[in-house]
């Protein structure tokens, strides 16, 4: 299988290392289940978390877990990012979470082709609270996402690819083949539909915040949330929205 390089050369890698940088609540693990449906795919869900969560000492949900099952060691992960080929498969699909690359040491990403998926701020935040009660500006991953980006940006001398979860759900076939253009993979019907269920690849915790996609077998119609976000959220909400409106500038059209 031969592929367009990141840089739009025509480059034909051994390797194809998707990462799609996301927020939480983006519709980041039905997309992890749409490529994870692919026979060419291998898929990796979150794997800076636990480094993240050592790094900050965060309380998160099934912390310990989380540190016993997954590894913690940056330089060990990130060489199986970018070097190893799981399974001998062509496409290696890595969902991360934006606010887990830490500041420093992150020139191993320009090894990947990058790309960024966004949600609208307040449905985004109106969901994250049922998870996360207070959440904070760098909790939503959007300030980090929007740092990577620009400096994608000015690696490639053009903006790397961005997907609005709303416009995925709306149309999911069109995304789908938008996104597959963009890092020069073809389209499989097959990403439009999977077996319900936990998945081996699905982190350790999956019981925290995978409820309902565990019972998804596709994408999900969209349906506008209208829910107001909490006033102790306002300012949150306005630097959410700075972030998410620079973003969504470039966002893929279908």
């Amino acid at each position: 299988m031969r592929f367009m390089g990141p840089d739009g050369t025509g480059a034909t890698p051994e390797v194809l290392r998707i990462a799609m940088w996301s927020g939480p609540r983006n519709i980041s693990t039905a997309m992890l289940r749409a490529w994870g449906n692919r026979d060419d795919t291998f898929v990796c869900d979150e794997p800076l978390y636990a480094n993240y969560l050592l790094e900050h000492g965060l309380d998160h949900p099934g912390r310990k877990d989380i540190l016993a099952h997954h590894d913690s060691d940056l330089e060990r992960v990130t060489r199986w990012l970018t070097e190893d080929a799981p399974e001998g498969r062509p496409i290696f699909y890595q969902k991360h979470m934006a606010h887990h690359l830490l500041p420093g040491g992150r020139s191993w990403v320009s090894r990947l082709t990058n790309v960024f998926l966004i949600r609208d701020p307040a449905e985004m935040l109106t969901s994250l609270i049922r998870i996360l009660p207070r959440p904070t500006l760098a909790d939503t991953g959007l300030p980090q996402q929007r740092e990577l980006f620009d400096l994608e940006c000015e690696r490639l001398g053009a903006p790397p690819a961005v997907l609005d979860s709303a416009d995925v759900l709306r149309n999911p076939r069109a995304g789908m083949n938008g996104l597959c253009r963009a890092v020069g993979a073809e389209f499989d019907e097959a990403m439009l539909s999977w077996p319900p269920g936990r998945r081996d690849t699905d982190g350790i915790w999956a019981p925290h915040w995978y409820g309902a996609v565990e019972k998804s077998t596709g994408f999900a119609p969209y349906r506008p949330k209208n829910e107001p976000v909490p006033g102790f959220l306002n300012s949150v909400l306005d630097e959410c929205q700075r972030h998410y409106d620079h973003l969504a500038a470039h966002r893929l059209t279908f």
